[in-house]
């Protein structure tokens, strides 16, 4: 049975269309993904992503323990502050894509993919060892996570907040109220491409922050506009451009792994693709023949498979069909052209400069 957010019942009041998403009943579309897509880039966006899970690490060893866990570098950290990271096999291969939040040097929040949260948690535990330096909890059911996106995101929190939301600088994150509501975490974080918040506030808290945000002029997002618009930004989904299999270098995640840290899980094995070269990696093309791809069809160089697309859409910002595929490394370099099989119709894109859309 599809488990619901503390948010379904605005959902529905809102006319929304529901989903299965990951084991959730989910919002796809309020008005529109089109509508809500121009929102986000034109306005401001919020979005139910109380679907994600959160992990809570505490104690003198947490920061040791999860420097061991994550491919980035967890120590750069200051109080207040969010990281991008993964969470790798010893083969080298994504677990996830994750964020860790630093509140204290003993006290940290891991934030994963709503489709792997019994899957990290699992993960998790098998590497945890005996300490009773730190503790490891799984807090998913406790919280909710809001994401209010969007030119006008600022201004709107700012007069909702009693933080100075404004100064809040990206990846950085303050604790305070929301709409009356205290203790909420609001950080500068997002999926978008565009600027704005992600809330995390109690279950409770949820509905009464939910209106708030509405009632200042926000559009109602689900998550067929979150995807386009992360498409656009070209961030990775799990399961699409990242996965068990693929490793982060040829996923254009080189930056995220910090080779240099002492060890974590998967440093070996990342570290022999890196000397060994890359065989394929992903790139953005758009179409230059009308039409839209989409995930797992193939790209064709004459007239062989040689490679796949893993995201598809129409942009609704560039009105034209964009993709993220992987390729041979030959074929990577930008202005490259190649086919893509659109079922059975070989259709022209040409790999173009990342990311498809970039904020002003």
């Amino acid at each position: 049975m599809p488990k619901r957010t503390p948010l379904y019942e605005e959902h529905i009041k809102l006319g929304a269309k529901i989903v299965d998403f990951a084991g959730f009943e989910m919002p796809v579309q309020y008005a529109g993904v089109m509508e809500e897509h121009n929102a986000v880039r034109n306005h401001a966006g919020l979005f139910d992503v109380s679907h994600m899970g959160e992990f809570e690490f505490t104690g003198s060893e947490a920061l040791a323990f999860l420097n061991h866990l994550t491919a980035n570098d967890v120590g750069k950290l200051t109080d207040g502050m969010a990281q991008y990271s993964l969470l790798c096999h010893s083969n080298g291969g994504i677990v996830d894509d994750i964020l860790v939040y630093r509140k204290t040097a003993e006290h940290f929040v891991m934030v994963v993919n709503a489709a792997n949260i019994e899957k990290d948690w699992n993960w998790v535990q098998q590497h945890a060892t005996s300490s009773t330096q730190y503790a490891i909890r799984n807090i998913s059911d406790e919280i909710c996570l809001l994401a209010l996106q969007g030119p006008k995101a600022i201004e709107m929190m700012q007069r909702l907040s009693d933080q100075k939301i404004s100064e809040l600088k990206s990846f950085r994150f303050a604790i305070g109220s929301v709409a009356g509501q205290n203790d909420c975490w609001i950080a500068r974080t997002g999926y978008t491409g565009e600027d704005g918040v992600e809330i995390f506030c109690k279950n409770s808290q949820a509905p009464l922050i939910w209106q708030a945000i509405l009632k200042s002029g926000a559009k109602p997002t689900g998550l067929g506009a979150r995807d386009t618009l992360r498409l656009e930004a070209r961030l990775s989904l799990y399961g699409h451009e990242i996965n068990d299999e693929t490793n982060p270098l040829e996923a254009g995640l080189a930056w995220v792994v910090k080779l240099d840290k002492k060890d974590f899980i998967g440093k070996k094995a990342i570290q022999k693709v890196k000397e060994e070269g890359l065989k394929r990696q992903i790139v953005g093309f758009k179409m230059l023949d009308k039409a839209i791809p989409r995930q797992g069809y193939p790209i064709v160089e004459e007239k062989n498979p040689v490679g796949v697309v893993t995201s598809g859409t129409f942009s609704p910002t560039l009105s034209v069909g964009i993709g993220l595929g992987y390729v041979p490394t030959h074929l990577s370099a930008i202005g490259t052209k190649f086919k893509i099989d659109i079922r059975s119709n070989l259709k022209l894109g040409e790999v173009v400069a990342m990311p498809f859309y970039k904020r002003k």
